[in-house]
């Protein structure tokens, strides 16, 4: 397995890294990292399929050595899932599996909701998110759950545009040492957090990161504001995911509980849902073998 990165220029301009490993004729899995990763979030799970699967791995816009325009206007979501299906393009993929975790999965919903053959452009045949909410779910919960407004406040924090000179003065971790709790250093390999450290001392990126955060239309409220819908509230018309989805969530999450799983089974007709106990938010590399046991019963299912 080679985990080397290549260059990639998408038609819009961005550039991205990418891990483009396994054989070139094999089916695709498009693998989407989230906050504040890297394409390294895979990395066990690209290991044990990449003699089976074409693996593809970018470090998405805003992140590492990929282009990261600073505006915010350049991290909406139509964007973000854009690059997904242009990289495909470039790289001469006309099907793919989409798998997303944390904000890659946010994304990975959109793009398998796009993709989806009959309502979107048929390029997406299945779908696999670990511990990433539905949109419509997700912002419901923020509307309604005690638990799930009070775990999503660091995104306020995250918005909050006079936490931008802790960022210049620390680097992404001055904000993240204020704003979230979920650090446990022991859960990660030594080598794989000093190097995330570093990552996040370029100062371009840590604006590109948290511009994910400030160009989503997800409403927070803050904690003193009604638990109920607001007026004029309706979901979000999304069309039902049809296509064969995989939902891994670990349920020591201290962001998202697994209340986000529920409804799922009624806008997503072929669901399989794998919850794995005992584990935090960052579920593909502190519990891998779960991850890669539920994804290879899942792909042989649907294959």
């Amino acid at each position: 397995m080679s985990m080397d990165l290549t260059r990639v220029t998408l038609a819009n301009g961005i550039e991205l890294d990418v891990v483009d490993t396994g054989p070139k004729d094999a089916p695709v899995l498009m693998f989407l990292h989230g906050f504040p990763e890297s394409h390294r979030t895979w990395r066990h799970q690209i290991a044990h399929l990449s003699d089976r699967y074409r693996c593809i791995a970018p470090d998405q816009r805003g992140y590492r050595g990929s282009s990261k325009p600073q505006e915010v206007s350049a991290y909406t979501p139509d964007k973000l899932i854009g690059d997904v299906f242009l990289l495909a393009a470039e790289l001469g993929v006309d099907e793919f599996t989409v798998v997303g975790h944390d904000w890659g999965g946010a994304i990975a919903w959109g793009v398998a909701l796009m993709g989806q053959k009959g309502t979107g452009t048929g390029r997406v045949t299945r779908c696999i998110i670990a511990n990433a909410p539905h949109p419509a779910v997700f912002q419901k919960l923020l509307y309604t759950n005690r638990h799930q407004r009070e775990s999503s406040q660091y995104m306020r924090g995250f918005r909050d545009t006079g936490n931008d000179a802790l960022v210049r003065e620390h680097g992404l971790v001055g904000i993240l040492m204020k704003e979230v709790k979920w650090d446990r250093p022991d859960a990660m390999e030594k080598e794989e957090r000093d190097a995330l450290l570093e990552d996040w001392q370029d100062r371009e990126a840590a604006f590109g990161m948290l511009n994910w955060y400030r160009a989503s239309p997800v409403e927070v409220p803050a904690m003193d504001e009604p638990f109920e819908l607001p007026d004029g509230y309706s979901a979000s018309g999304l069309p039902d995911l049809k296509i064969p989805t995989l939902v891994i969530w670990a349920l020591e999450d201290r962001a998202l509980p697994p209340e986000n799983l529920e409804g799922l089974d009624a806008v997503i007709p072929d669901l399989e849902i794998v919850k794995v106990p005992d584990c935090g938010h960052f579920v593909p590399w502190e519990a891998p073998e779960a991850v890669n046991a539920a994804m290879d019963t899942f792909l042989d299912r649907t294959g």
